[in-house]
């Protein structure tokens, strides 16, 4: 039986993983879906791309052989930063929607900027907030439009060291080592992403050197559970030849 690790992106509750995990298990392949820390909860410390490459490394030492690892968004981004370091512990590589390009696009520019000043501005805004209005009710609508402008509603409610986590991911940029990795590939990928672009999918297909591009259409950033069968398919498909 083939074993496959699942490393999520960021979300509150790993439920929605559930029908995909089952439709692999049917077809042979058995899961282990890891609370990545800081992507499912908070975290004590800050973490970069090393440290996660290090927490993978302690659970794919535990199993015999070599893994198929399985990359969702920021997990995708994990994946490959583990690829390229540990490439003889990887058998095969999927990448559904993957993050890992950096983008420098004015609003994306905007965005770190917010959520690198948003400590220090929000604080000053409430503190004039709570003259304003002693229960408080200015003070949360002020934060919640700086939430708001960042456009990353989940953020607002995470501790310090996971919002410098955050960060410390949106900002890694695995490009320069994508044509350095040899493990063959699959890259799936919503046709309709607006998270994630296609354009980041087709540009990891040409850097990558052992890659295969499928697009789910009518998909977003998430087809392992609008498109279960289309995309369970498409790994049982590739995993067999």
């Amino acid at each position: 039986m083939k074993k496959a690790i699942i490393l999520h992106g960021w979300t509150r509750t790993l439920d929605k993983w559930q029908n995909f995990i089952n439709a692999l298990e049917k077809k042979g392949v058995e899961t282990n879906l890891p609370e990545i820390p800081g992507l499912t909860g908070s975290l004590e410390k800050v973490w970069d791309i090393a440290d996660y490459v290090k927490w993978l490394k302690n659970i794919v030492d535990k199993e015999k052989g070599k893994v198929i690892l399985i990359g969702h968004s920021n997990g995708g981004r994990i994946a490959l930063a583990f690829t390229n370091r540990f490439p003889e512990k990887v058998e095969k590589l999927i990448l559904i929607d993957s993050a890992g390009i950096y983008h420098n696009e004015l609003p994306l520019r905007i965005k770190r900027i917010v959520f690198r000043t948003i400590a220090k501005i929000g604080a000053q805004a409430l503190d004039r907030a709570r003259l304003l209005d002693r229960r408080g009710r200015i003070r949360q609508t002020l934060k919640n439009l700086l939430y708001k402008f960042a456009r990353e509603s989940d953020y607002k409610d995470l501790d310090k060291s996971t919002k410098q986590t955050m960060l410390n991911l949106i900002s890694t940029d695995l490009r320069p080592v994508l044509s350095q990795i040899q493990t063959p590939t699959l890259i799936i990928w919503g046709a309709n992403d607006k998270i994630t672009p296609l354009s980041d999918g087709i540009l990891m297909n040409n850097l990558l050197k052992n890659s295969k591009l499928e697009i789910t259409k009518d998909a977003r950033h998430s087809p392992q559970f609008t498109h279960v069968k289309e995309v369970t398919d498409i790994i049982f498909n590739n995993l067999t030849i």
